[in-house]
């Protein structure tokens, strides 16, 4: 079950994704869906099956209303990356009220957390992907935390609930789901662990 549910929201994700609008025209990245479905598979496959079923929703009811949660989301991120150009559209984006800000931020704290102990373990895989913090972004750079928050501000109050709750749990249950998410990736390359993965990067870089 979890698994068709999953297929049912890359397929809305992709139809989305595939149609946001860029400046420069339509990215080489939106014509690859066998990537998108494979890194979008490994964070989903981190999510319980209640948290999905609520962003499932989420996806059908923008679809019914015209709203594409990708274009929404890469504008956000871009409150960081190009603040002038965001100040310029940023009331035409739906309202987040306090309790959402609140729960975003928090999985943001936790998330964050597991993104620093998963560099300190495995610098080298690490160093292949977006930098973390937020300080870091530019015109060209988007950090995880930013990626984070413009994704999560997509999500509705009940899904930021639901996620908000599953990774307290999570934490303190000392499982660390940034770490998850790319072990998921790695398997789908053919690396059995992150260990093997992180080793074969560093053999590549020295």
């Amino acid at each position: 079950m979890k698994d068709v549910l999953i297929k049912k929201i890359l397929e809305l994700e992709w139809n989305m994704f595939s149609a946001v609008q860029n400046k420069g025209g339509k990215a080489s990245c939106q014509s690859d869906k066998e990537t998108f479905a494979l890194m979008r598979s490994s964070q989903f496959e981190t999510f319980p099956i209640e948290v999905l079923q609520s962003y499932h929703e989420d996806l059908k009811s923008a679809e019914a209303a015209g709203r594409n949660l990708m274009t929404e989301k890469y504008a956000r991120m871009m409150e960081s990356t190009s603040p002038d150009e965001y100040a310029g559209f940023k009331d035409l984006l739906p309202a987040l009220d306090n309790e959402s800000i609140s729960y975003i931020n928090k999985i943001i704290q936790i998330h964050m957390a597991w993104e620093n102990t998963f560099r300190e373990k495995y610098p080298f895989l690490a160093s292949l992907g977006r930098p973390a913090a937020s300080e870091m972004d530019n015109a060209f750079l988007t950090s995880i935390e930013t990626y984070m928050k413009g994704e999560l501000s997509t999500y509705s109050k009940a899904t930021l609930k639901l996620y908000s709750e599953y990774v307290e749990e999570m934490a303190d249950q000392n499982i660390n789901l940034a770490e998850l998410t790319v072990l998921n990736t790695a398997k789908k390359y053919g690396y059995p662990s992150l260990k093997e993965a992180n080793d074969k990067m560093a053999q590549k870089m020295n």
